[in-house]
């Protein structure tokens, strides 16, 4: 595999646009240039003029989640729409509501043991923490899954267009959206505490795969990439890739045409002895797995191990005194001031809807004029507080010699000086 030179490896990455891309917080709450704040105004109008937003004190989509479709589109508003436009047809067609609220809990956590968990703890911005061990996607649990999913598992009807294997895929990343990510965002111990956290950060380990099971798996995490691209753009931060074997390299061929550049521009790919070095410039040892060797007691099966900040956050109601299995999501009460976590999802034909836990909000919404930073301060802070260095791309996966270990310690951002 050819090596790229150090003075190659440590350049800056420069989208497609033309401009220098840094890395979070700009483009999210509170670090928007007067561009972006622009930006996000006009989208909005645009989608209320459409009849795709209601604005208020509780809109029908919060700022968050519209600058997510903003950043994937270059903060082109016209673009932008197009994106939103086409995720708010899918999601009606195929009842994504519905199908978070009434999916069978078993059949959700079986679907849970096929693709990333969350470790229950955050990377030093406040970034959810995943890890996908793809061994555990053998032949036999795929047929299984694929098999569980031809039987009624939600009261969701589809277009008939989307396999349900993928459907199901789905009520992941709504965890992901409407669970993971609103309590990220009220841990209040991490820089800048009162910017949303709309991302995660991944540890995909790929030991002890073969080349044929990379093959067998090509059509369905190709199909599942590109839906999770198209509809829910600017979830992912990182993803660090271990294990990787020998031949990693012609899988790489294909998984790098499933994403744009810049996406790809988020790929690490780490030998052995690189891989503390580098999870530790992103991550504190106690948040790291074992296996990886950090300090979690934490293996690919097990359930998330909570930290103490969303233990002091949760007031626990109804007898809860942690989250129960199944789908869970966030919704606002009390004018915004405060969240409670709802357990949703069904139970033979009965439908689980109760309230688990409440948090009062450290920075409830404000106007969008209250929320928006200044150009020039915005600007100003993100100089003060650090940017972050992007890697040229390369048409080889990015592994060590390519990307050194300092090198990659000079991504992450001011809190982890």
């Amino acid at each position: 595999m050819t090596k790229h030179s150090h003075s190659e490896s440590s350049m800056h990455r420069v989208p497609s646009s033309g401009a220098v891309e840094h890395g979070y917080p700009s483009g999210h709450l509170g670090h928007l240039t007067e561009h972006e704040e622009q930006a996000l105004v006009e989208f909005k109008t645009l989608l209320e003029e459409k009849g795709l937003y209601q604005p208020g004190n509780l809109p029908s989509h919060d700022d968050p989640t519209l600058l997510r479709f903003l950043r994937a589109r270059k903060f082109v508003p016209e673009d932008a729409y197009v994106q939103f436009s086409e995720t708010e047809k899918f999601r009606k067609a195929n009842q994504i509501d519905v199908l978070y609220d009434t999916i069978d809990i078993d059949s959700y956590e079986a679907s849970r043991k096929l693709y990333p968990r969350f470790t229950g703890r955050r990377d030093k911005r406040g970034i959810p923490i995943y890890v996908f061990q793809i061994r555990h996607l053998d032949s036999h649990a795929v047929s299984k899954y694929e098999k569980s999913t031809e039987t009624t598992y939600s009261r969701a009807k589809t277009d008939g267009k989307t396999p349900a294997k993928l459907l199901r895929l789905f009520a992941l990343y709504e965890n992901l959206t409407r669970f993971v990510q609103p309590l990220s965002s009220e841990c209040t111990d991490r820089p800048h505490p009162e910017t949303p956290i709309t991302l995660s950060t991944n540890i995909v380990d790929i030991s002890h795969v073969s080349l044929r099971m990379f093959w067998n798996l090509k059509a369905h995490m190709q199909a599942a990439s590109q839906l999770a691209t198209a509809h829910y753009p600017e979830t992912l931060d990182r993803i660090f890739i271990i294990g990787a074997p020998m031949f990693f390299s012609t899988v790489w061929g294909w998984i790098k045409r499933w994403f744009d550049p810049v996406t790809v521009s988020k790929i690490f790919i780490l030998q052995d002895h690189d891989v503390l070095p580098v999870l530790t410039s992103f991550m504190h040892l106690k948040d790291i797995p074992k296996n990886y060797g950090g300090e979690l007691e934490w293996d690919f099966f097990d359930e998330p191990a909570w930290d103490d900040e969303v233990e002091r956050v949760c007031q626990w109601e109804n007898g809860h005194t942690a989250f129960p299995p199944g789908p869970l999501y966030w919704q606002p009460i009390d004018e915004g001031k405060r969240l409670e976590c709802i357990a949703v999802g069904s139970k033979g034909e009965s439908d689980r809807r109760e309230r688990v836990c409440t948090i009062t909000r450290a920075y409830p919404p404000k106007s969008t004029e209250d929320t928006l930073v200044s150009t020039t301060d915005s600007q100003t802070a993100d100089t003060l507080e650090g940017e972050e260095t992007f890697v040229t791309p390369t048409e080889k996966p990015i592994i060590n010699g390519e990307v050194s270990t300092a090198n990659i310690a000079a991504l992450s951002i001011s809190e982890s000086n």
